[in-house]
C-alpha cells in the first residue's frame, strides 16, 4: 500500500480523497494555487504546497509543478479527482517516467477511451450498441456534411476530445450543419486544442444512465448499478439519482453486463463509468467512457455501500478486487443536487465571493461533500460548483422528501446559488413521477 498521496486537485475532490486516505492511514499532500491558499484541502492534508499562480494553466494544470512537488515531498502515488489533468494521457505517462503511481487508468486506455471516435469503434468491435454515427475523424466541414446526410438528421456534432459539454452541437437540418459543425469545432479548438470531430445521429429525448466500473490489474470487472443523469442543463449535471426508476432488475442486468464487456474491452484498470442513452423503447446506445471518478460516485457509494475512492486506491496499489459481482447489492435510494455558486436568474451567471453564513443540513441519510466554510472566498477561477448535496431513503418518493427538507435547511450566504432552482426540479410533477429525460430543463424551465 502506499505510503503517502498527493492529490493533483482542489475543492470537495481533494478534500474526498483526503479523507479517505486518512481513514486508510495514508499520509496526504495538498496543492494549491496562491489563490486557494486558505482552502479546506490544504488545511486538511497532512503537508501542503503552493504549486503556481491563479490560473489553472498555471497551477493544476502544470505537470511540472505537480510532479516536483510530488518528488519532493516523497509521495508515492497522485490521485488526480475528476477535471483536470485526470483524464491527460501525457501527465499519466510522466508519472510512469517518474516513478510515480498514477490512481487511475494506464496511458493507452485513456488514449482509446478519452477520444470518442476510437471509443466507439472499441465497442463497435466488442458488440456493444453504439448510436449510428461517422466512423473516422472529421475535420473537414464539406466531409461532415457528406457524413450527416447519411447517418441521417438530426445529428448531433462532438469534439472527439470533448466533456462537460464543450464542442457539443444539435443539428436538425442541412442547412444549419455548416455554422454549429464549425463553431462546435472552434470551441474544441479553445478547450481541448483539438479540431477532430465527430458525428451521432441525434437520439431525441433519452435519459442519460451511466454504470459504475471497478476493474483491477488483474482482469476483474464488475458494474455498480446504475445512476441516472438526466437533469442537465447545457450537458452539464444538475441532479443524479441510484438507481434509475427506468430500469428494471433485467434490464439492469443486461445493461451491467454490457458496460462490463465494454470495459474489459478497452482493457480498463481502475474506475470509471460507461455512459448510455437511454431511448422511450428501452434500446440502449453507448456514448462514451469517463476515465475516472465523477462527481456523482457519492451516489453509488451510498446505495452499494462501497466507497469508490478506496477501491481506487487498492486497485493502484495491486490489489485484486475483494467484490464479486454477486457482491454487489443495491439498497434504496439516493439523490445529488449540485450546488453552485450562480445567479439562475442571469442565465446561470457564476457568482464568485464571500460566504457570510453557512449551514450545512443533517440527520438521517444526509450527506454533504464540500470545501467551503463561513468567510471562505469562492475564487472566479475555477469551477462554479460548491457542494454536493445527497440525500439515501427506503425508496424514491422518500428520498425526494429527504431533498426537499434538506434543501430547506441548506443556508449559503454572500453569494447566489442554484438551491431554489433545485427546490423547483424536485417539485415539479413530472421529476416526481419519474418522467424525466435530457430535455427536462429545457421543457419545463426555459
Amino acid at each position: 500500500m502506499f505510503h503517502k498521496i498527493l492529490i493533483a486537485n482542489r475543492g470537495e475532490i481533494a478534500v474526498r480523497i483526503i479523507r479517505a486516505c486518512r481513514e486508510m492511514g495514508i499520509a496526504t499532500v495538498a496543492v494549491y494555487s496562491e489563490a486557494d491558499s486558505d482552502s479546506l484541502h490544504a488545511m486538511l492534508a497532512d503537508e501542503a504546497i503552493c504549486i503556481g499562480p491563479a490560473s489553472s494553466l498555471d497551477s493544476y494544470l502544470n505537470m511540472e509543478s505537480l510532479l516536483s512537488a510530488t518528488v519532493a515531498t516523497k509521495a508515492d502515488a497522485i490521485h488526480p479527482g475528476f477535471g483536470f489533468l485526470s483524464e491527460n494521457s501525457k501527465f499519466v505517462t510522466l508519472c510512469e517516467k517518474c516513478h510515480i503511481k498514477f490512481i487511475g487508468p494506464p496511458a493507452d486506455v485513456i488514449d482509446r477511451m478519452g477520444n470518442k471516435s476510437a471509443a466507439r469503434n472499441t465497442m463497435i468491435e466488442a458488440g456493444v450498441p453504439v448510436v449510428p454515427g461517422s466512423k473516422e475523424p472529421i475535420y473537414d466541414v464539406r466531409v461532415g456534411r457528406e457524413v450527416a446526410k447519411q447517418i441521417g438528421y438530426p445529428i448531433m456534432v462532438k469534439a472527439a476530445s470533448g466533456g462537460g459539454g464543450k464542442g457539443m452541437r444539435i443539428v436538425r437540418s442541412p442547412q444549419e450543419f455548416d455554422s454549429n459543425f464549425l463553431n462546435a469545432q472552434r470551441e474544441s479548438i479553445n478547450s481541448f486544442s483539438d479540431d477532430t470531430m465527430y458525428l451521432e445521429h441525434y437520439v431525441e429525448s433519452p435519459r442519460h444512465i451511466e454504470f459504475q466500473i471497478l476493474a483491477d490489474e488483474h482482469g476483474n470487472v464488475i458494474h455498480l448499478g446504475e445512476r441516472d443523469c438526466s437533469i442537465q442543463r447545457r450537458h452539464q449535471k444538475l441532479v443524479e439519482e441510484s438507481p434509475s426508476i427506468a430500469i428494471s432488475p433485467e434490464l439492469r442486468k443486461e445493461m451491467g453486463e454490457t458496460a462490463v464487456r465494454a470495459a474489459k474491452a478497452a482493457g480498463y484498470v481502475n474506475a470509471g463509468t460507461i455512459e448510455f442513452l437511454l431511448d422511450k423503447n428501452n434500446k440502449y446506445y453507448f456514448i462514451e467512457m469517463n476515465t475516472r471518478i465523477q462527481v456523482e460516485h457519492g451516489v453509488t457509494e451510498l446505495v452499494t455501500g462501497i466507497d469508490l475512492i478506496k477501491e481506487q486506491i487498492r486497485i493502484a496499489a495491486g490489489e485484486p478486487l475483494q467484490l464479486k459481482q454477486e457482491d454487489v447489492q443495491i439498497h434504496g435510494h439516493a439523490i445529488e443536487c449540485r450546488i453552485n455558486a450562480e445567479n439562475p436568474a442571469k442565465n446561470f451567471m457564476p457568482c464568485p465571493g464571500q460566504i457570510t453564513e453557512l449551514h450545512f443540513p443533517g440527520g438521517n441519510g444526509i450527506r454533504v461533500d464540500s470545501a467551503i466554510y463561513p468567510g471562505y472566498q469562492i475564487p472566479p477561477y475555477y469551477d462554479s460548483m460548491i457542494a454536493k448535496l445527497m440525500v439515501y431513503d427506503k425508496d424514491r418518493e422518500g428520498a425526494i422528501q429527504k431533498m426537499l427538507s434538506a434543501l430547506g435547511e441548506l443556508v449559503v450566504e454572500g453569494v447566489n446559488t442554484n438551491v431554489e432552482f433545485q427546490f423547483e426540479i424536485l417539485e415539479n410533477e413530472a421529476f416526481q413521477e419519474g418522467n424525466v429525460n435530457t430535455d427536462f430543463i429545457e421543457t419545463y424551465f426555459s
